[in-house]
């Protein structure tokens, strides 16, 4: 399987991190074969072959997508598009995505959503079932597959965690829980440096990245930013709101880079919290749902915050739904007041069935103990592949479960090394707050063919970007 670059058309180039060199508007030639064993998975669809064809135009008879981009969705958004090269995602199944060309690339990105993969089957038959009988609820009447999600996902929370508040994205969970922490009275928000929490305006005023907060000022007032890892600079902050703040932290730091705080620090927030009267919620839209390698990142210290976001993975990769759980104690003013935080569309029957399948699905087939045993396999792996570029190229490699983050020494190595995968058949994430870190979010279904296509691709990728970067 030889994998062609993508056109890059006309489009100017990248601009910001992922930005390539000059000379580099795109994907480069370089192709890497795979051996034979690295078919698709054997779940895939038999609709037609899941083998890139190399050299493969785009039908004739599609409209320009990026064009259309162009017209009605964004220049920024159509500019990207076409320096990726220009093509259309059209199907997907397992760790694959197929384009429209007939390529297909192995998906170690998505963002995390896609621990069970693409169109996990448990989950496809449950949401179709689900479309047959009710897709959307009149919101009147009790709706049972709501309450049967709520329990599951209780089910695996941490104890005390019962009361679950459905919502349709991960940053409308940040939004429940700020409000939830105004409804107590807790005006006050402290959120640690380089967190990412959403882009909605409430999620945005603790999200710490100047480049997407200072277009919207003035957001939420009385935010403090912290230092990640360092409980004193916590404690300050708390010292000086004793009993009116509400503290938002992630169990690792995705969009931050893959930042692995030390271990306790999550259990000394907790404890300041206490100390102190706030509210603690730890933001676990990304870490959670097994992709650490445990159900929930704060499992390895035996945390138990007041409000727990869950978003990404509890989708199944199917149908976006997120969560904002909590304890009783906490819960209390949207439990007491059904109307005074709704959506029309949280809840539904469809991201609940497919939130109820995600989770049994997930116990049936031990996804979160096989998310610990690839997530070591890879992150060895890969140590070992970026192993002749540390202390120059690469930085450091780190990870903990299928969270892997590669640091460079320079950030323009990201957009090079992206837009080099790319071009072999691999998607990869860069860390919109960590400017130099690559990092990979591959799925628990990985098998051994795709993860040595992977880590040959990744070897190759690394060679000819260092070789570019150098000279």
């Amino acid at each position: 399987m030889t994998v062609s670059p993508p056109s890059t058309g006309a489009a100017g180039p990248l601009s910001g991190p992922c930005a390539p060199s000059a000379g580099t508007a795109g994907p480069r030639p370089e192709t890497a074969t795979p051996s034979a064993g690295s078919s698709a998975p054997s779940s895939a669809s038999s609709s037609g072959s899941s083998a890139p064809r190399s050299g493969t135009a785009a039908p004739t008879d599609r409209p320009d997508v990026v064009d259309l981009y162009l017209k009605h969705i964004g220049s920024g958004r159509a500019v990207m598009g076409r320096v990726m090269g220009g093509m259309a995602e059209i199907r997907s199944e397992g760790p694959w995505i197929h384009a429209d060309d007939g390529r297909r690339f192995l998906d170690f990105g998505g963002y995390g959503v896609f621990l069970m993969g693409h169109r996990h089957p448990a989950v496809v038959e449950a949401v179709h079932r689900q479309i047959d009988t009710h897709p959307l609820a009149s919101r009147v009447f009790l709706e049972p597959v709501a309450a049967l999600a709520a329990q599951a996902l209780a089910a695996h929370t941490p104890p005390g965690l019962d009361y679950v508040h459905f919502v349709n994205s991960g940053a409308e969970a940040t939004e429940a829980a700020l409000k939830l922490a105004r409804a107590h009275g807790l005006s006050s928000v402290i959120t640690t440096r380089s967190g990412f929490h959403g882009k909605t305006l409430g999620a945005l005023s603790v999200t710490a990245n100047a480049t997407y907060q200072t277009p919207f000022q003035p957001l939420l007032p009385d935010v403090t930013q912290v230092a990640y890892d360092d409980p004193a600079d916590l404690e300050q902050a708390l010292a000086a709101r004793r009993d009116r703040a509400c503290v938002i932290v992630e169990p690792v730091q995705g969009e931050g880079g893959v930042r692995i705080p030390r271990h306790g620090y999550l259990s000394q927030v907790q404890a300041l919290c206490r100390e102190y009267g706030a509210l603690l919620v730890v933001d676990e839209i990304q870490t959670g749902m097994g992709r650490l390698g445990t159900w929930w990142g704060v499992d390895a210290e035996g945390v138990r915050p007041d409000v727990l976001l869950v978003g990404k993975g509890l989708s199944g990769g199917v149908v976006p739904v997120a969560a904002m759980v909590a304890t009783a104690e906490a819960y209390a003013p949207f439990s007491r007041d059904p109307y005074l935080h709704t959506s029309t569309f949280g809840a539904s029957p469809i991201a609940c069935a497919a939130a109820l399948a995600t989770l049994r699905a997930m116990d049936e087939e031990d996804t979160v103990a096989r998310a610990a045993a690839l997530g070591l396999r890879i992150l060895t792996a890969v140590r070992e592949v970026c192993a002749p570029y540390e202390g120059g190229l690469v930085r450091e490699v780190r990870g903990r479960g299928l969270m892997i983050g590669i640091e460079f020494a320079e950030e323009q190595a990201v957009g090079e090394l992206l837009l080099e995968l790319i071009s072999r058949g691999v998607l990869v994430n860069n860390s919109l707050n960590s400017t130099r870190v690559l990092r990979l979010t591959p799925p628990a279904v990985v098998e051994d063919s795709a993860l040595d296509l992977f880590l040959t691709t990744l070897g190759a990728a690394l060679r000819s970007t260092a070789d570019r970067m150098t000279g």
